[in-house]
């Protein structure tokens, strides 16, 4: 009855530690599955916050470049003005430059008239002192022809170089001009770039929101598996030492088998029981001493 009791019990614990084999490796085959799944997971997560951070760089580029450029419009918005400055101040010096020229080229005119009339007033003098006061007269209109002359070429000479000033001042309010409607016209892609790096930043921000919670869920998920895996585990281990315990157990109660033979051998005491009844037959031979007791009567 033991014996029936010990083997139920190995059997029991036999099929307890197949049953959880079964299970650890089901359980193994959930953790592998897990853990590529967590590897995806981070893939993912790790895909977007590149991708955020590519997006945030491009969003920073941009609004630094706006920046940027707003500054240097800006600065040349004022250098453009100040030449406009210079540029206006220059015409305006041309322009004096200039009539100061026409009003010493038609002095000079006159002044040349009047010598022509002076020469004429020597030619038909009427006496030496008028001949004499007429040639002291053309002196002064020569030499005043020769300031007037000397003045317009000063003039002139300095018109040109202001002239020139102008034309070099105009030659960089324009280049300036130019790189302003240059830059303004790369500004709307500069705001649209911002503008669609800071939507594409918000939406991979979401993004990676629920890939981290997702992250996150299959890390407790594997967390839990692997722990039920180690429970488990121990359990297998616990039932297999159990069963190993008991199996000796079970070899013992086979051996006492022998031991109801022994019992099953004392049958031939039974049988030298069964030989002694030849004792009885030797009894029975002791009759024939009671004829021996009749045979002593005569003795009386």
């Amino acid at each position: 009855m033991l014996t029936c009791k010990s083997n139920h019990d190995h059997i029991h614990h036999l099929t307890d530690s197949f049953v959880l084999t079964r299970l650890l490796v089901s359980l193994e085959k959930l953790i592998i599955q897990l853990r590529q799944k967590k590897q995806d997971a981070a893939k993912l997560r790790q895909k977007t916050e590149i991708q955020i951070k590519e997006a945030s760089s491009a969003e920073r580029r941009s609004s630094s470049g706006l920046q940027s450029l707003d500054k240097k419009i800006e600065s040349e918005r004022e250098e453009s003005s100040d030449v406009s400055t210079v540029l206006l101040r220059k015409n305006s010096q041309l322009e004096s430059i200039g009539r100061l020229i026409d009003t010493a080229e038609e002095r000079l005119n006159r002044e040349k008239e009047t010598v022509e009339q002076t020469k004429q007033e020597i030619e038909f003098a009427d006496s030496p002192e008028e001949k004499q006061n007429a040639e002291a007269r053309l002196r002064s209109l020569n030499d005043h022809i020769q300031e007037l002359v000397s003045e317009i070429k000063s003039r002139q000479k300095t018109a040109k170089k202001i002239s020139d000033d102008v034309a070099n001042y105009s030659d960089i309010k324009s280049k300036i001009s130019s790189k302003i409607q240059k830059q303004t016209k790369s500004k709307p892609s500069l705001r649209e770039t911002k503008s669609t790096s800071h939507k594409s930043v918000q939406i991979l921000t979401k993004e990676l929101e629920k890939q981290t919670k997702a992250e996150e869920s299959v890390k407790k998920s594997l967390d839990a598996a692997l722990l039920k895996f180690k429970e488990l585990e121990k359990k297998r281990k616990i039932a297999k030492k159990t069963a190993a315990k008991r199996k000796p157990a079970k070899k013992t109660a086979a051996k006492r088998k022998p031991a109801k033979k022994t019992a099953a051998k004392r049958k031939p005491a039974k049988k030298t029981a069964a030989k002694r009844k030849p004792a009885k037959k030797t009894a029975a031979k002791r009759k024939p001493a009671k004829k021996t007791a009749a045979k002593r009567k005569p003795l009386r």
